[in-house]
């Protein structure tokens, strides 16, 4: 759910555990942290590969680029909770990674026609409504909500299905077998991105609709 900003009496904290919970969310080099940076890393490099080199061992390597990427989706997060290093940072980092994956890898395949325009419009749309939703939060004084489990899901169906479709494009032998799985898991990738997206909808409504009782109340 969505949080307002604490205030300065709620964000001083006296104790040991508040203490130590301040000082690990203020935390920047620490290994999920690095984990998430090392995947933006990567999304530069696979443009490069794929849109500039153009060869068959760059697209090879595209492949394993957008797979890695895809596959440790999940890690980072899990180092962070595993280690007790879970960071502001980190929170942030995360979600970027996922974006600029996914926006990378919607433009390079929609340069290569690898996948129709009408498939990434349908995906940035999501995002354009996403954007203007946490703008109005904002607004009325709220963070972003927390990643729901749902666009979680929907941005992992999506990192694995995009590096399977590349896949069904730079292999001939396994294009039949490659690209029905891909196209299976990017458009079951994209009916939980908007569903997510439509959850997060209705939960900014809410707080939206708290804020404006509050203010009536108090005016």
């Amino acid at each position: 759910m969505a949080r307002r900003p604490a205030r300065a009496s709620e964000a001083r904290s006296t104790g040991g555990d508040g203490s130590e919970q301040t000082a690990a969310m203020g935390r920047i080099l620490t290994v999920p942290n690095l984990i998430s940076f090392a995947r933006l890393l990567g999304v530069p490099v696979f443009l490069y590969l794929f849109l500039v080199v153009r060869t068959d061992a760059a697209d090879g390597a595209a492949v394993v680029i957008l797979a890695v990427g895809g596959l440790t989706d999940w890690v980072d997060g899990y180092v962070a909770r595993r280690l007790r290093q879970v960071s502001r940072l980190g929170e942030l980092l995360d979600p970027v990674a996922d974006r600029l994956y996914i926006l990378a890898t919607l433009v390079a395949l929609t340069v290569r026609e690898v996948v129709p325009w009408q498939f990434t419009v349908a995906l940035l749309a999501r995002d354009v409504v996403m954007t203007v939703n946490l703008a109005v939060l904002r607004r009325y004084g709220y963070q972003p909500p927390p990643v729901h489990y749902l666009g979680k899901t929907a941005t992992f169906v999506l990192l694995l299905a995009f590096p399977v479709l590349l896949l069904a494009h730079t292999v001939s032998g396994a294009a039949a077998t490659a690209g029905a799985i891909g196209w299976g898991l990017a458009w079951w990738g994209l009916a939980l991105y908007w569903l997510a997206g439509v959850l997060y909808l209705v939960q900014a409504a809410r707080l939206i609709r708290l804020a404006r009782s509050v203010r009536a109340g108090a005016g």
